[in-house]
């Protein structure tokens, strides 16, 4: 018999390292996913790009940290053929707690069939909710090692709800929905976690610039930043806690809070204590008080006298490091002159805050650059709002507060892992590597 010619030979060779790179890529087991998350100048909330649909579709979605799930307009160019509605009773219904079955009375389309499963879709910013129909789709992400993207991975059916479009109210421009990272079986880390099989753990960091992206991983670390710093080590941890009553929109009778919670035991300012009613910082049975933080509030709010108290304090503080009070600048209640205020690598040197959690070694510091607002080039204000005398939530840490900070939700032993400021190991959240080693 004549023996192979290289042609063949080269045609089997290649055929042979084809068939193992899709071998491989079914096989790919991510630890880790990423997913670039910007700041909106306009509005001030934190965007993400969710990879939906077949074709894929790129969609920006307002980034929700309590949100209960993935919820898109389906009112408006949602063509798909890998579309699947979730039909009355079935255990995707049931995952998603679904709250009853809808009838359509037009054509069947995304957000409009027969015997579908329904769930409640909150529109956080706007503090509106609607009753949405249960789908899913495809959703294509990213896959990394910690430090860079890689592969590409799918979720052929992840679940998500169709809103229709008035929702979209109130939203920054070009946002199509909503990506809901809270405590609910259908949320993008808990399907993303079911998915891939890792642990149900994700980390957020915000990036404080409007034109460099922070970063969302879904997985535990590492979580490598230029100057190759590791920010998943030496975090802090507190307790999350659950609050028994939904905070959302609209709910069912019984249901408990999808958002995050921590316990502020007190606050101080510059060491000295602030003298704060306790029982605010609690939160009571019937699901007032507490503290909880969010990416949808720009800014952290107060209730009334614990706002007072604070910023008292820091006043008093100021005063004693000869800067001047200056005029409000609304929405802010305190603002000061730059004249006297230095520079740190932390942001103004400006009296710190810190929230005190388990104990007094326990705290979370808030350094100049997460506290100070520059709104002209002679004013900086103290960027805490005034929440009136009966919020729902006494204390609702904000995205501005956030901002370079890594925080890890570690949902599997309910417990938030925290950095502090990144800038004082030199890097900041929009240092993550973005440029694919794929």
């Amino acid at each position: 018999m004549a023996a192979p010619s290289l042609p063949f030979l080269l045609a089997s060779s290649l055929l042979v390292l084809l068939l193992a790179t899709l071998s491989n890529a079914k096989h790919f087991h991510p630890r880790a996913l990423v997913l670039p998350v910007s700041k909106d100048a306009s509005t001030l909330q934190y965007l993400t790009r969710i990879n939906q649909r077949t074709p894929l579709v790129s969609i920006s979605t307002v980034v929700d940290l309590g949100g209960q799930s993935l919820w898109v307009d389906c009112d408006q160019g949602y063509n798909s053929s890998t579309y699947r509605p979730a039909r009355c009773h079935s255990s995707q219904c049931s995952l998603a707690k679904s709250t009853g079955c809808s009838q359509c009375y037009s054509a069947p389309k995304p957000g409009c069939h027969n015997n579908t499963c329904g769930v409640i879709i909150d529109n956080t910013i706007a503090h509106t909710a609607t009753t949405g129909d249960l789908g899913s789709d495809k959703v294509s992400i990213q896959s990394t090692d910690g430090s860079t993207p890689g592969q590409v991975v799918t979720v052929s059916h992840f679940l998500f709800a169709c809103a229709p479009t008035s929702l979209l109210e109130g939203l920054a421009s070009g946002s199509k929905g909503m990506a809901g990272l809270g405590r609910t079986n259908i949320s993008l880390p808990s399907q993303f976690a079911s998915d891939f099989h890792f642990n149900k753990t994700f980390a957020i960091c915000l990036s404080s610039s409007t034109s460099s992206n922070g970063v969302l991983f879904f997985g535990s670390g590492p979580y490598k930043f230029l100057q190759n710093t590791d920010a998943s080590t030496n975090l802090i941890y507190t307790k999350l806690y659950i609050n028994p009553v939904s905070t959302a929109s609209a709910y069912t009778s019984g249901d408990a809070s999808t958002e995050y919670f921590i316990k502020v035991n007190s606050i101080n300012v510059s060491n000295e204590a602030v003298p704060i009613k306790k029982s605010l910082l609690s939160i009571n049975r019937n699901g007032y008080g507490g503290t909880k933080i969010s990416t949808v509030n720009p800014y952290t709010v107060m209730e009334t006298s614990i706002y007072k108290a604070v910023t008292e304090a820091f006043v008093k503080a100021s005063e004693a490091r000869n800067i001047t009070r200056v005029g409000a600048v609304s929405p802010f209640g305190v603002c000061f002159s730059t004249q006297n205020v230095g520079s740190t690598r932390v942001g103004p040197a400006v009296p710190w805050i810190d929230l005190i959690l388990e104990s007094q070694s326990v705290f979370w510091r808030i350094f100049g650059a997460n506290s100070m607002v520059q709104v002209s080039n002679d004013v900086l204000c103290l960027g805490f709002l005034d929440g009136g005398s009966k919020p729902r939530t006494s204390i609702v840490i904000g995205g501005y507060q956030l901002e370079d900070n890594l925080l890890q939700f570690d949902l599997a032993n309910s417990r938030l892992g925290f950095s502090s400021s990144l800038l004082f190991r030199q890097t900041t959240c929009a240092n993550f590597n973005f440029t694919s080693s794929a």
